[in-house]
């Protein structure tokens, strides 16, 4: 598959589409400010769960220490933090912070707020139609497909249809230094699948021209 240069009216209208979202503050349990990523076209979409507490204030997803595990994954594919930020939307099933449970840990955000975000997200799916989706945790692979089990998921692409054609799902277990599942077997394994499928995809080849 051939991809091409974006024209820069297609910039301009995720730019575009970056302001109005900024500006959203319809979930009232959520607190902001909108994290997201940098407002490039691109064949590969990363859809995240949710910025954690500290990303607001630096204004960017994945930037403590979920971030590096995940970054270093990347890098063993060919594309270092920097080269991804600038080259991979990367965006999240809800956009701001969901905040803390009473028991600790973060809040799962709630049915209504996922459908409420999923307005951005689809709009961002309608302006970018990728070749390729990266949904990180089962939250985030939830989405698009059903999850029974990470290990029935993981390591493997899933061939879906959006309204604009064909797109392949790679999933990858959340890089949360909570979760053993990617530094145990058969995590570990499965995780090197996935980012061995996703190196030989063209779209990712695209990205490393």
């Amino acid at each position: 598959m051939t991809y091409s240069t974006p024209c820069q009216s297609s910039v301009s209208q995720l730019t575009a589409h970056q302001k109005s979202l900024h500006q959203c503050h319809r979930c009232a349990a959520m607190t902001g400010p909108v994290v997201t990523g940098e407002p490039v076209i691109s064949p590969v979409l990363l859809v995240g769960q949710a910025p954690g507490e500290k990303e607001g204030s630096v204004g960017r997803p994945f930037a403590w220490t979920a971030g590096k595990t995940l970054f270093k994954w990347f890098q063993s594919i060919g594309l270092s933090e920097t080269q991804f930020r600038h080259s991979v939307y990367m965006s999240a099933v809800c956009s701001c912070f969901p905040g803390k449970k009473a028991k600790g840990g973060d809040r799962v955000p709630s049915t209504v707020e996922i459908e409420t975000c999923n307005e951005w997200l689809t709009k961002e799916i309608d302006l970018l139609q990728p070749q390729l989706i990266l949904p990180v945790g089962k939250l985030a692979i939830s989405q698009f497909i059903a999850v029974q089990k990470l290990t029935h998921t993981i390591g493997r692409i899933h061939p879906i249809e959006l309204h604009y054609g064909s797109c392949d799902l790679i999933p990858l277990p959340h890089p949360s230094g909570a979760s053993t599942w990617h530094r145990t077997d058969p995590g570990i394994g499965l995780l090197q699948q996935a980012l061995s499928l996703i190196e030989q995809h063209q779209a990712w080849k695209y990205l490393r021209k």
